[in-house]
C-alpha cells in the first residue's frame, strides 16, 4: 500500500479555495478562506497576527480574490511586517490538516447548557413537545390538535353513551 504524500503549499491552496464555495476552481482564493485557512493552522491568534492584518496585507493586492503566486507574495508581506519567518508561516499552512470544522466547534456541557438541554426539566406547553425519553415528537408535540368528537372539555363521561344504551 502507497503511502501519501503530504500536501504542498499548493494543495492546501487549492483545497481551502475550494471550501464552503462549490463554484470555486481552486486557482483563486478570498480573503475570508484565507483567514479560515489561518484560524485552523493557527496562524492567526489573536495576538501577533489578527484578521485586521490579514486583512490589511491583503488589501494592498487591491484584488477580490488572489491566484497562487500573489499568495506567495501575501505570505512574504505577511510575515516582514509582523517581523517573521515567511517559512514558519508556510509550515503552519501546510500541516494544519484538510479543511473543515473538526475540533473548532465542540458541544459546551456547562450547568446553564445542561439545564437547557435537559428535557425533563421542562414544564408547561414546553413539556408536551417531548415523550418520557426526550425524544422530541416532532408536529404533534408542537400543534394544537382540535378534539372534533363532540364533547366538551373536561366531561367526565366520554364515549359512555352506547354502552348506557346499550348498542
Amino acid at each position: 500500500m502507497a503511502e501519501a504524500l503530504p500536501p504542498t503549499l499548493k494543495d492546501q491552496f487549492a483545497a481551502f479555495s475550494k471550501f464552503g464555495y462549490s463554484k470555486s476552481d481552486g486557482t483563486t482564493i478570498t480573503l475570508t478562506q484565507l483567514d479560515k485557512w489561518m484560524k485552523q493552522a493557527k496562524v492567526i491568534d489573536g495576538k501577533m497576527i489578527t484578521m485586521t492584518d490579514t486583512g490589511i496585507c491583503f488589501n494592498k493586492f487591491k484584488l477580490r480574490t488572489i491566484n497562487f503566486s500573489t499568495f506567495e507574495k501575501f505570505i512574504e508581506e505577511l510575515a516582514s511586517s509582523k517581523k517573521m519567518e515567511a517559512e514558519s508561516l508556510r509550515e503552519k499552512l501546510i500541516n494544519c490538516g484538510a479543511p473543515g470544522t473538526s475540533g473548532i466547534t465542540k458541544v459546551s456541557k456547562t450547568g446553564a447548557v445542561e439545564r437547557m438541554t435537559d428535557t425533563s426539566l421542562y414544564t408547561g406547553s414546553h413539556k408536551e413537545r417531548f415523550d418520557e425519553s426526550g425524544k422530541g415528537k416532532g408536529i404533534k408535540g408542537r400543534e394544537d390538535i382540535a378534539d372534533t368528537s363532540g364533547y366538551v372539555t373536561g366531561y367526565k363521561e366520554k364515549d359512555t353513551y352506547d354502552k348506557k344504551q346499550g348498542n
